[in-house]
């Protein structure tokens, strides 16, 4: 499972012009499901969400977790993420776990974080997204956990 991490300072996902998902401070997760990943793999994701130190401290040293700050959590599922992009000019997709697949593993991770982070909100998996964020730094990190 890979996630690309942005500290926000608000982050919002539309569909259909409607808002489906959105958070004050804290951390907008993209997430790619790869074909090997399961629910264990997604509760070990999960706890480095809730616990990658990338907010200030009193110093203005990237000390403090999502979970120290109580920040919001807006996963948004993102396929793309999986790609190969090692050679060529168009990316090639086989890294990404297939749709239905993908599909449950992406909402195993939203029930798992949702029964742990009442900040939690999502995107919609499958759906054309328009994904707004302020990000805050900027501060953005690649998580991967197999």
């Amino acid at each position: 499972m890979i996630s690309l991490i942005q500290r926000v300072s608000q982050a919002r996902v539309e569909v259909d012009a409607t808002v489906v998902g959105a958070i004050g401070p804290g951390l907008l997760a993209l997430v790619a499901v790869e074909p090997e990943d399961d629910d264990e793999v997604a509760g070990r994701m999960l706890e480095r969400l809730l616990d990658y130190r990338v907010f200030a401290d009193e110093q203005g040293r990237m000390n403090r977790s999502l979970r120290e700050v109580e920040g919001g959590l807006l996963l948004v599922p993102q396929f793309t993420l999986a790609a190969n992009t090692a050679k060529g000019l168009r990316p090639g997709f086989d890294g990404a776990a297939p749709p239905a697949l993908a599909r449950s593993r992406f909402q195993a991770l939203v029930d798992l974080a949702r029964s742990r982070w009442p900040g939690l909100e999502s995107g919609r998996f499958g759906a054309h997204m328009q994904v707004h964020l302020v990000n805050d730094g900027p501060v953005t990190f690649w998580l991967q956990v197999g």
